[in-house]
């Protein structure tokens, strides 16, 4: 019979160079702790240049730092008319939220939504990418999906938080809805990554005067958008005296 695993995290079958770097990682830590762990590194190596942000904002960059284990963004990140209290604001009344991409709404928690107000549902998050008759639309029309997506999105625009972490071409079709249309989005996360458009998009949506947190140049990604829409969440902790 073959044998049962061992659920012990001492690594005693190990031998030589695997044992001794088995021994270095520490693996009786829950995740609470290990993330505690992981915000005393940050703070501790890169506390400096985390300085510049205010208190809310801090909380937003510290968390996407250890969301990518990447310190130099912190460089490119800009929070533009007070994002985090709008945010906050918008999140506490139950806003609409709409997002880009699946992976978006498939890592955004409920029970922190629902720590903002309790009619926050998983499936209450709007995502359209899936949608046939966006599939539909974008051929139609020869442009992508995430363009048609954000185009059916307009009627959630206004007042509603807006996550953008894959598309550009989204990301800047939600910027001409506020230039042109005077759509009035209570917060903009823009952050989609990649080569094509994206720094474009990133700079359109900063001509506007929405709020919004803009990771600038070509870096984003959904796992960040997801960071820092958990960390404005977070922050609520400071304006209730947490």
């Amino acid at each position: 019979m073959p044998s049962q695993p061992t659920h012990s995290a001492e690594p005693a079958r190990l031998k030589g160079e695997a044992r001794r770097i088995a021994d270095r990682l520490a693996w009786n830590l829950s995740g609470q702790a290990i993330e505690q762990e992981s915000f005393r590194i940050i703070e501790a190596e890169f506390g400096e240049a985390l300085a510049r942000f205010a208190p809310a904002e801090r909380l937003v960059a510290r968390r996407l730092v250890h969301a990518s284990a990447d310190p130099s963004l912190l460089g490119a990140l800009v929070f533009q008319r007070d994002p985090v209290a709008a945010g906050l604001a918008a999140l506490r009344a139950g806003a609409p939220l709409w997002c880009d991409a699946s992976m978006i709404k498939a890592g955004i928690s409920e029970a922190r939504l629902k720590s903002m107000h309790p009619a926050y549902r998983k499936d209450a998050i709007a995502c359209y990418i899936q949608d046939p008759d966006v599939a539909a639309s974008a051929r139609a029309a020869g442009t992508t999906r995430a363009l048609a997506c954000a185009e059916k999105a307009r009627p959630l625009l206004d007042g509603g938080v807006v996550l953008v972490g894959n598309a550009p071409l989204a990301l800047a079709r939600i910027a001409r809805y506020i230039l042109e249309e005077g759509a009035r989005p209570a917060l903009v996360i823009g952050m989609p990554v990649g080569f094509v458009n994206v720094e474009e998009s990133k700079d359109l949506l900063l001509q506007t005067d929405a709020p919004a947190i803009v990771l600038a140049g070509r870096r984003g990604g959904s796992t960040l958008a997801v960071a820092c829409l958990h960390a404005v969440i977070e922050a609520g902790s400071l304006d209730a005296g947490g």
